[in-house]
């Protein structure tokens, strides 16, 4: 009775610790997926990243911490490259105690940092002046802390109210200032079609010309193509999604592979990834394509789908 008993015990701890860890694993990424984690083959034409969107729900629900973004991209979707969302560490910018923990991270798993998407810092493309130049003196601290991570560029929105054209000179300025700070750091300030203005291909393309900065680039997101929403946040205007990608893969430092939902078929259901990559190849552009799920499937899914079909489209073009 007495082995019996401590076998007990000790089969009992190992049966509670055992729940412990899978609570706090299942808690790390909210959830647990079904969907293969396919390989990623060396003969792809690209590298594959990933957005730390793809996890936001888990992010805001605190049920992922930011400190853990760089191990589990790795453990757990085998994707060695990563890219931040600043509002996840929105108060971190300046605590370099804190970057120097999320450096040693990545770096402790092989993790590449490739960017910082910046957010809630003010409108470069807004007619204000005021308020324009404070959008841009709150863009360098993320500057600075992307440099101290190892990244190659931020990633900021040219939006803006007011008429295109008004926006679109206060964005180029906005951007030429940005991009001098960034040259200085041998850094790159990169735009996305985020809405707005700026998921107008060609408006965005303009702006991009008329800088003709090196360091000044885009950041092409297959998805981020509406125009203008209803009250209900539905889109009602769009910009053609592979016109758009087009016009902007000239300039591009980086790719955003959105995707919402998936078929039988492992086939994203609004978005032909077989086009886009097609056109990202005859861009001639080899760089990373980070992957940004953001449907109501779990978030594991969601990106291990995305990196499924990446893998099997991308490597038919390869």
């Amino acid at each position: 009775m007495q082995k019996s008993r401590r076998t007990f015990i000790r089969e009992s701890g190992l049966i509670v610790a055992g729940l412990s860890l899978y609570g706090l694993s299942a808690c790390s990424n909210e959830n647990q997926s079904d969907v293969e984690n396919v390989e990623i083959p060396e003969g792809l034409f690209f590298n594959i990243s990933l957005a730390q969107w793809s996890l936001h729900k888990a992010l805001k629900s605190g049920k992922m911490d930011n400190l853990d973004f760089a191990a589990m991209a790795k453990k757990d979707f085998g994707i060695h490259a990563v890219e931040y969302v600043s509002q996840f560490f929105q108060d971190k910018a300046k605590d370099k105690a804190y970057l120097a923990e999320m450096k040693k991270r990545a770096d402790d798993n092989g993790v590449k940092s490739l960017l910082i998407m910046i957010d809630n810092e003010g409108d470069l493309g807004s007619t204000d002046e005021e308020a324009r130049a404070q959008a841009v003196a709150n863009h360098y601290q993320w500057l600075d802390a992307a440099k101290f991570l190892g990244c190659h560029s931020i990633r900021v929105n040219a939006a803006g109210q007011g008429e295109p054209g008004d926006v679109a000179q206060a964005a180029v300025r906005s951007l030429q200032q940005l991009g001098e700070y960034a040259g200085q750091l041998e850094l790159n300030v990169l735009v996305e079609n985020h809405g707005g203005y700026s998921s107008d291909g060609q408006w965005l393309s303009l702006i991009m010309k008329a800088l003709n900065r090196p360091n000044v680039g885009t950041l092409p997101d297959f998805g981020n193509f509406c125009l203008e929403k209803d009250k209900d946040g539905k889109c009602i205007k769009e910009y053609n999604r592979y016109d758009g990608l087009h016009d902007l893969l000239p300039f591009a430092k980086g790719v955003s592979a959105k995707s919402y939902a998936f078929d039988e078929q492992g086939k994203e259901t609004t978005i032909d990834y077989g086009k886009m990559l097609k056109l990202v190849k005859e861009a001639g552009y080899t760089g990373h394509i980070g992957i940004e799920f953001e449907g109501e499937d779990s978030e594991a899914n969601g990106i291990l789908a995305t990196k499924r079909l990446l893998v099997e489209e991308g490597m038919k073009l390869s």
